[in-house]
């Protein structure tokens, strides 16, 4: 600045005196500037992991994920860098209408055999399903069925469609089978809400021929299955609400792709910083 004032026949104290800033104020924000600052290298990782999760991430994961790839850090300095470099998770709210597949009393009401017991040490021994709805462009909706795993959060089957028919809520349970076929040590139980299509004689048949035990809540009352209620809010908030409605296709592609990046990318906390997949192939490993 000071070279800049005197090529153009400028004094450095005339100028200063102009816009009433004390000369010694001036040189000692001239030398702060000079000094390399100590937080440049945590800033750079912090900005990196926040920018590749979209925003998706506060303090509390970035300090996981930085834990996770040995970094050294404490929490409350992960929390003051993003204060500084105002990186902010947005959180946005949208009134969104609850779908609700309750038509009464129509099939097999089965009893609720998890009775809010949302965890479990083996994989494939307890899943939750349920229905969400989405609106698109025009008047189009999709509605997402994905089956959940409450060993590890993992989304082990689900399927989308622009009707909530019975083959659409069966897609993901013929896929879910198969997994479960190859891969359980323990008998599943499958629980959901009460809705038409678990009720179903279809449903009830395909669960009982492969040995699967049915679990259903209470009728109208979403804390049953707050596992399922949970995930749907967390898709909701980081990929849907907030954004510019799609149509069904570019929808249906964004809801995979999310998805796949909560399996695999997404870390939890209560998994001690992994992924739901990582968390799997973890345990996998230290059973074998």
């Amino acid at each position: 600045m000071a070279f800049d004032l005197k090529e153009e026949g400028f004094r450095l104290k005339d100028v200063l005196k102009q816009v009433d800033i004390p000369e010694a104020t001036y040189h000692y924000h001239v030398n702060r500037m000079k000094i390399e600052d100590p937080d440049r290298v945590w800033k750079e990782l912090i900005y990196e992991i926040f920018h590749k999760h979209e925003g998706k991430y506060g303090y509390r994961r970035i300090f996981l994920e930085l834990r996770k790839q040995e970094y050294v850090i404490n929490h409350k300095k992960v929390q003051r860098i993003m204060s500084e470099l105002n990186l902010k998770c947005y959180k946005f709210k949208r009134k969104s209408r609850r779908y609700n597949s309750y038509k009464g009393k129509v099939g097999t009401v089965a009893k609720n055999r998890l009775n809010r017991r949302f965890s479990t040490p083996h994989r494939l021994q307890k899943l939750v399903t349920d229905v969400t709805e989405f609106k698109c462009t025009g008047d189009e909706k999709l509605y997402l069925s994905p089956i959940l795993d409450l060993h590890n959060g993992e989304i082990i089957s689900f399927g989308t469609s622009n009707r909530p028919t019975l083959d659409f809520a069966l897609e993901p349970l013929h896929q879910a089978i198969n997994i479960i076929g190859d891969e359980a040590e323990y008998r599943t139980t499958i629980h959901s809400d009460q809705g038409w299509q678990y009720q179903h004689n279809q449903w009830v048949k395909l669960l009982k021929k492969n040995k699967i035990f049915q679990s259903m809540s209470r009728k109208a009352t979403c804390a049953d299955n707050a596992s399922m209620e949970n995930f749907f809010g967390i898709l909701k908030q980081e990929m849907y609400y907030g954004e510019e409605l799609l149509s069904y296709q570019a929808l249906k592609q964004k809801i995979e792709a999310y998805i796949n990046y909560y399996n695999n990318d997404r870390i939890k906390q209560k998994l001690g910083g992994m992924s739901p997949v990582q968390y799997r192939t973890h345990t996998s490993q230290l059973a074998a």
